[in-house]
């Protein structure tokens, strides 16, 4: 996935939030006309994403801003690192710079997270992915960052594949009724998922001809029955429950992918700090 073209939108939404109409501190207290240079300091170890979208936004508040970027997207950046430097109007730099952090931050810790996870399954044949369970507003870059960390990014919204839940099943009367009802409505290139419980919902799913299946907050043991039962005819979805302590154990049992919902929703923010030199 490249960086999306429409997410200036979330770097105005945050730039109003924060600054709403002056910033008392910047605006009594430096020069309009004062310029400095500043640059953005690596604090811990991980994977840096969202340097673009860093700089972006404190281009919207100094559009003559110049930049040297010296870390990309997807590259490991360690304590002590500098990504990259910048010069502009003083009062720019310090309005834009909670803004441009807290994006840089946040995307730099989901990256660093999916590619801590990649790195666990290597050598199987599971692939990592994210869910749906992004913060409103921040899904497109939320989703940009899991594939900078080398993950795979699941369905961006309801309309992109059907996936038949829990609720799904038990509001339409079971697995088979549901898969048949669905495949009569949707167009022949919408895929279906289903999400199981058990090895009994498994075989109902297998029976309804699903496209891909679920399963749903199963242990490696079950995971592993689920997979000689379906002998490849399939792909198989682990999700619920997963953990990076845990996740290894769920690679190995031959599952074809694994979706982890804490890859957007939990993460640690990459400690990122901008310095202005004195």
């Amino acid at each position: 996935m490249i960086l999306p073209m429409h997410y200036e939108d979330v770097i105005l939404r945050g730039l109003k939030e924060d600054i709403n109409y002056l910033d008392v501190t910047t605006d009594n207290l430096i020069p309009e006309e004062q310029e400095s240079d500043a640059f953005f300091l690596i604090k811990n170890a991980g994977v840096l994403c969202g340097m673009e979208i860093a700089l972006r936004t404190l281009k919207f508040l100094d559009a003559g801003i110049t930049v040297e970027i010296l870390k990309n997207d997807g590259e490991q950046v360690e304590n002590q690192d500098i990504a990259a430097r910048v010069h502009g109007r003083t009062r720019a730099l310090l309005k834009g710079e909670r803004t441009a952090l807290n994006l840089l931050q946040h995307l730099s810790g989901i990256a660093t997270a999916a590619a801590q996870a990649v790195q666990l399954v290597k050598g199987t044949k599971a692939k990592i992915c994210d869910t749906r369970k992004t913060l409103p507003g921040l899904r497109v870059l939320e989703k940009y960052a899991v594939t900078v960390g080398g993950a795979q990014n699941h369905r961006f919204n309801l309309s992109d594949a059907a996936l038949i839940k829990d609720n799904h099943i038990d509001a339409a009367g079971g697995i088979e009724q549901a898969v048949s009802l669905l495949r009569s409505r949707i167009g022949h290139t919408v895929k279906i998922e289903v999400e199981t419980r058990d090895l009994k919902e498994l075989k109902q799913a297998l029976k309804a001809n699903a496209d891909i299946i679920m399963l749903d907050n199963m242990s490696p043991v079950e995971m592993e029955k689920a997979v000689k039962m379906v002998a490849g005819k399939v792909p198989l979805e682990a999700s619920g429950g997963i953990t990076m302590e845990n996740l290894r154990a769920v690679a190995e049992t031959g599952v074809d992918m694994i979706s982890i919902g804490a890859l957007t929703h939990s993460v640690r923010a990459l400690d990122i700090s901008m310095k202005i030199k004195m």
